[in-house]
This record gives structure tokens, C-alpha cells and sequence, in this order.
């Protein structure tokens, strides 16, 4: 059997035809390595995933060094990297330095990272739920102002590691204050992967009966628990049509130990692939770039997709 002439195409009725995969592995998915992988090795990293033809390549993070090491080079990596026309490559900026240093290296597109609880909002940003808003509120008027795109993250939307369950309402609530701050897109992160698909779907119909219409809302799911496929068909089905993945399955959450990779390129275009949803990537290369970034970390790729291709 040529696994290659898999899966077979059906497709479903109640799907969007074509999706945009978010590829977060060169921020999300290096910035939990326990070593630094050296800058080279990240253009390279993300040169690859574009020749694979992904077009949104979040490239890394304005976070202070001392927090996230593993992205110390943030202005090396866009110095050296040749970004293409037609192509996104947005950053991660927690603050108002943070959008300094990113509008010095003339980026066009930057993302926040908001929590959904109050424990991790303390113990992630150092400010009380209330009190993130006031620090990201002249971020994103100063990033719209100077025409920058602004991605809102909000993690911890489907469970929190010191809280427990996550009230949709409280969700949507935090969502919608972003919305009107200026986020024209939400990602909503099941930060420790203990999503289900039905309590997707509650998170989902709360963000749009709050006000924010399901095509400003992305999904970023983890696999703890072997659900981030099933939550992203969960997704899909509601209409969502902006998926974050990461190549290979890298990733994580440094200030959430139990949170375990994100959902895995190569497995998510599998699964379109087999549902005929259109999303620009060539699974082959998407392989041998992950097998090629295992290899420099030193360990197999967590991918399903990967190991099965991959040799």
C-alpha cells in the first residue's frame, strides 16, 4: 500500500471549503524547547514551511528575554529572514517595549496573549484579569494607529490548571473586550488540551452570541489528551475557519506544565485533506520539514502523521 494515495477524499456537507492554517511552530512551538535553537536554524525553519506553502508563519516573540530565552534573537531572526511577498509573518508583543522593538523590525501583523482566568492572568502576566485589559489597551491602539494588524490570544478558555472549569460567558466576556479594543481576530486556546468537542461548540456559540462573529475567531488547540483533532472538526462544523497548528507538534505552554503539544500541522492536513477542505499545504513537504527540525532537537517528532510518513 502507497499510504500516499491516502486518505481517501469525502467530503462533508457542513464544512467551510477552505480553511487558513495559522502555523505557530517557529514562536509557539520553540519557545518551550529546553535548549536554544540557534537563529540559522529558525530562518530555515520557517523557509521551509513556506516552501511548503503555508502563508501565515507566526516568526516569534517580543517577550523580554529573561521570561523566554529560547527567543532572545527576535530581531537577528527578522533581520536575517527574507520575508516573502504575500506572505504573513506575525509576532508575539506582550507590551508597549515589546510593539517597539517589533515596529523597529517593520513588522505588519502582531498578536497579544490575554488569559481567560484570573489565576493565570496573575501568574502569566503579573496583572489581574481587569488589569490586563489596561495593559494591552495602548498596545493595540498604537499597533492599529501605525497600521498593524492585532491577533488576540485568549488562553485557558476550556479549563485552567488552578481553576478548574472555565465558564464559556467568561470567555466570550474577555473575547468581546478585546474585539472592541481593536482585536480583529480572536484565537481561542485550550491552553492545557482538555477540551471536548461539545464543550467546544458551548465556547464557540458564546463568543458569537456575545458579539464577535465566528469569522473573527480562530482555534488553537493542544493534544493532552488526544482531542485536538475532534475539537478542530468541532470548529470547523461551527463555522471557524482559521486553525492554529504547529509543525510537527512542538509546543506547549512554559508558565502551564501540564499543558503538552499543540495540535500538529501534518495531522490537521491529513484530516482536511480526507474531508476535501482546501488549505495550500504540500503534506509531503510539511514532513520532511518537521523530520528535519526533529532531527536538530534531538528526539522524534510527537506527529502522527510524521512518524507515519516520515520513516
Amino acid at each position: 500500500m502507497n499510504p500516499r494515495k491516502l486518505p481517501t477524499v469525502v467530503p462533508a456537507a457542513d464544512l467551510p471549503s477552505e480553511i487558513t492554517i495559522y502555523e505557530v511552530g517557529a514562536r509557539d512551538g520553540l519557545q518551550n524547547e529546553s535548549t536554544v535553537v540557534p537563529v540559522e536554524v529558525k530562518v530555515e525553519f520557517l523557509d521551509r514551511l513556506a516552501d511548503a506553502g503555508l502563508t501565515t508563519l507566526e516568526a516569534t516573540s517580543f517577550v523580554h528575554p529573561k521570561w523566554v530565552p529560547q527567543l532572545a534573537d527576535a530581531e537577528d531572526l527578522l533581520r536575517r529572514l527574507a520575508r516573502r511577498p504575500g506572505l504573513d509573518y506575525p509576532v508575539l508583543v506582550p507590551n508597549d517595549r515589546g510593539l517597539d522593538r517589533a515596529l523597529a523590525a517593520g513588522v505588519g501583523h502582531i498578536a497579544i496573549f490575554a488569559s481567560a482566568t484570573e489565576t493565570f492572568a496573575k501568574r502569566n502576566l503579573n496583572r489581574t484579569l481587569d488589569e490586563q485589559f489596561a495593559m494591552f489597551a495602548p498596545v493595540v491602539t498604537r499597533a492599529r494607529a501605525e497600521g498593524l494588524r492585532v491577533r488576540g490570544y485568549v488562553s485557558m478558555c476550556f479549563g485552567d490548571p488552578w481553576e478548574g472549569a472555565v465558564a464559556p460567558d467568561q470567555v466570550a466576556a474577555v473575547g468581546r473586550r478585546l474585539v472592541d479594543m481593536g482585536c480583529g481576530q480572536l484565537s481561542l486556546g485550550d491552553t492545557i488540551g482538555t477540551g471536548t468537542p461539545g464543550h467546544v461548540d458551548a465556547v464557540l456559540d458564546a463568543c458569537v452570541d456575545g458579539g464577535v462573529p465566528v469569522n473573527q475567531l480562530a482555534v488553537h488547540f493542544h493534544d493532552t489528551f488526544g482531542q485536538a483533532l475532534s475539537n478542530t472538526l468541532a470548529a470547523l462544523r461551527k463555522g471557524v475557519t482559521t486553525i492554529d497548528a504547529s509543525a510537527g507538534g512542538l509546543g506547549g505552554c512554559p508558565y502551564a506544565e501540564s499543558a503538552t503539544g499543540n495540535l500538529a500541522t501534518e495531522d490537521l492536513v491529513w484530516m482536511l485533506d480526507g474531508l476535501g477542505v482546501a488549505h495550500g499545504a504540500d503534506l509531503d513537504a510539511l514532513v520532511a520539514t518537521s523530520t528535519w527540525m526533529a532531527e536538530r532537537l534531538g528526539r522524534p517528532s510527537p506527529s502522527r502523521v510524521v512518524r507515519a510518513l516520515g520513516g
